[in-house]
């Protein structure tokens, strides 16, 4: 059953953020209740992986200007059937970085947090749900990112300054998980 490995980061997964709390089960209900959950062909929604990918000094965060949705996201993408999350992320930092895969590392392997969000109707796509399962990821900012078709602007930004591209509830309470980690 590829859905094991995430059914278990899952139920691992505890937090005590209320929003978080409530998008965990409903997206353990998610994964259980659809085999195909990670295709992106499965129109309600699919699980998406992504990356919070901070500088060694845990006070800067890498994060692109996404082209489509034209808002400040971090690194993330469809899982295109892949059930390994985390390497969906990693694989999605690299591809919108530009980084070689090398320079780029989990922290940890186990989910750094969780969220569901709409996506839009666009062009052939109707409106749907990511379900998006997001790790910590380190990667050394000496290395020159590259912009690619999806994004119009990539940066390091400092911590302290990220509310001034972006007011998401979820950037701001990732933010904070950082700020924690010390």
């Amino acid at each position: 059953m590829h859905r094991k490995y995430l059914l278990n980061l899952l139920s691992n997964y505890h937090t005590t953020i209320p929003d978080e709390i409530a998008m965990r089960e409903r997206m353990l209900t998610f994964v259980k209740q659809y085999a195909n959950c990670f295709d992106r062909s499965l129109s309600v929604g699919h699980i998406t992986g992504s990356a919070w990918v901070v500088n060694a000094k845990r006070n800067r965060v890498f994060l692109l200007h996404h082209r489509k949705l034209n808002k400040w996201l971090q690194p993330g993408g469809h899982s295109d059937g892949d059930p390994h999350t985390l390497d969906v992320a990693l694989r999605e930092t690299q591809e919108e970085s530009g980084v070689a895969e090398n320079f780029i590392r989990p922290v940890d392997q186990e989910i750094f947090d969780i969220d569901i969000h709409k996506i839009p109707e666009h062009k052939n796509e109707t409106a749907h749900f990511h379900y998006d399962v997001r790790f910590l990821l380190e990667m050394d900012e000496n290395q020159k990112p590259v912009i690619n078709e999806e994004s119009n602007e990539l940066a390091w930004i400092d911590l302290d300054k990220i509310h001034t591209l972006t007011d998401e509830k979820s950037i701001t309470r990732m933010v904070l998980k950082t700020k924690r980690l010390g």
